[in-house]
Formats: C-alpha cells, sequence, structure tokens
C-alpha cells in the first residue's frame, strides 16, 4: 500500500470517522437515563461521572435548566459562552440570531400548549368517551361500523412550517393519535374505524369566504393545481366518504387540491 492510500484510508479510522474533540455540546436532561448515556457519549457527568471520563481532555458541567421555561432557557444561554469558555457558544451570523429572535421571542409556551389541547389531547378524550356507544353500532346494525373521524390538517404533513409552528406541530400529532386509535379501536371486541381529513385551504366561515381572493393566478401563487381553495362539497365528500366506506381503516386523507405536490 502507497503513503498516499494511507493517508487516504486514514480518515475512515473510528478516531476521525467519530472526533468531537473541542466541541462543546449542551444536553438537556443529561443527568440521569438516556440524557447520561448521551452526555458520557459526547463528552469522553459532572460528580460522579466527570472524575472518569475516558477523554482526559473531556469536562462535564451541570447548569439547571427547565426546558419548559423561556426564561430558563435564556439564563442557560446566557451563561453558556462564560460557563464554557467558548464565545462563539453565544454567537452567530445575523440571520441566525434573527431567526432565534423570530421562534423564541414571538412564541409563547401557554398558546402551544392551548393548541395542543384542543387539537390533540381533546381527540384523545372525545373519542375514548364514545367508545362504548360507537362500539354498540356494530352489534345494532349488522355489517356496519361505527367511524371516528379527526379533522386534521395539511399542515401536519407538509415539512414547511407555513410560519405557524404550534399549530402545524399540533395537527402532526393528531394525525399520529389518529393512527394509535385507530389500531386499538379495531379489536374485535370493540370494532370501530378510525380515519382523519386533512383538509388544505379551506375557508373556516362565510367571511372567510368572501376574503379570500381567487384570480386566475391563484392556484399558481399558492402552490395548488386545483387553481381554487376547498369548496363545502370537496369536504361534505370526503367526510360521507370515510363514514360510509367500510373498509376504511387507519386512513388519513388529504383533500387539498394537490397542495402537497408543490409544498411535500
Amino acid at each position: 500500500m502507497s503513503s498516499n492510500e494511507k493517508t487516504t484510508n486514514s480518515k475512515f479510522t473510528a478516531k476521525n470517522l467519530f472526533n468531537m474533540s473541542d466541541w462543546t455540546c449542551v444536553v438537556t436532561g443529561g443527568g440521569t437515563g438516556i440524557g447520561l448515556m448521551i452526555s458520557q457519549a459526547v463528552s469522553n457527568v459532572v460528580n460522579t461521572w466527570g472524575s472518569s471520563l475516558a477523554h482526559t481532555q473531556g469536562q462535564l458541567i451541570a447548569i439547571e435548566c427547565d426546558i419548559t421555561d423561556k426564561k430558563s432557557i435564556s439564563n442557560l444561554l446566557n451563561n453558556a459562552g462564560v460557563t464554557f469558555g467558548r464565545s462563539d457558544v453565544t454567537k452567530g451570523d445575523e440571520s441566525a440570531e434573527g431567526l432565534s429572535k423570530e421562534l423564541f421571542e414571538s412564541e409563547d409556551i401557554e398558546k402551544w400548549e392551548d393548541v395542543y389541547r384542543t387539537n390533540v389531547v381533546g381527540y384523545f378524550f372525545m373519542t375514548a368517551a364514545f367508545i362504548p356507544l360507537l362500539a354498540a353500532t356494530s352489534s345494532t346494525h349488522r355489517g356496519r361500523t361505527a367511524a371516528v373521524i379527526n379533522i386534521t390538517s395539511i399542515s401536519g404533513i407538509t415539512r414547511t412550517s407555513q410560519h405557524q409552528f404550534k399549530y402545524n406541530v399540533s395537527k402532526g400529532a393528531a394525525i399520529h393519535l389518529n393512527t394509535l386509535l385507530a389500531q386499538e379501536l379495531r379489536r374485535n371486541a370493540v370494532n370501530v374505524r378510525v380515519n382523519s381529513v386533512a383538509p388544505g385551504i379551506f375557508p373556516s366561515d362565510e367571511m372567510n369566504k368572501s376574503s379570500i381572493l381567487t384570480g386566475e393566478d391563484y392556484g399558481e401563487k399558492k402552490g395548488i393545481p386545483t387553481g381554487r381553495p376547498g369548496e363545502d362539497e370537496d369536504m361534505a365528500q370526503a367526510v360521507v366518504m370515510l363514514a360510509c366506506n367500510q373498509y376504511a381503516y387507519g386512513q388519513t386523507i388529504a383533500v387539498e387540491g394537490g397542495y402537497l405536490l408543490e409544498h411535500p
């Protein structure tokens, strides 16, 4: 083997492939469980573990932080550069700082919780409460099963944030909840079908109908092949299909005029 080949191959050694020398890592929940596993891995916590690190230059520094409290997170961020002795920890280019402020300062934890309670928690408890009544359908109407139809959203499917992180995250959770409920309620003793409709752009009331401008270029601007927002009939057809189709279990039907083809 030539010296050039040896040099080239050296980049594939474990030491080089997983080299984290001079890195600074922030691990939340690093005191126990999986967090502790990660802390040991990237530093190789404080006190018990910090004194026996395999890497002689590795160190673990504990900083108290409550990740459900924005003030506590800000305190961790403000102290990080001083604690770690690294000025680059708290600095970034202007676009990065701007994005951080946009996402962190404009969002409110309580509002995230409110949206989640409505779009996820409410779906769960409504379905759970009605299981006995729904399950009775198959015994009183032969050949027919009851259906739960959750209204989710394409916002829980698309990879774009649409400038509404909390809503999109809640709808993504609702879609997964729909799948979990479908799995649980399909059992023989219950036999209830659970599906969801994920609407695209639909006017939510009469006022919104008049406020959505739909010129000839609407489809191009919004990335909707259909060229228009959803109409009452579009939603009605999807819901009635899922209610009547006894063969549909655990599905999320996106009714969105092709929006997801342009915004996957």
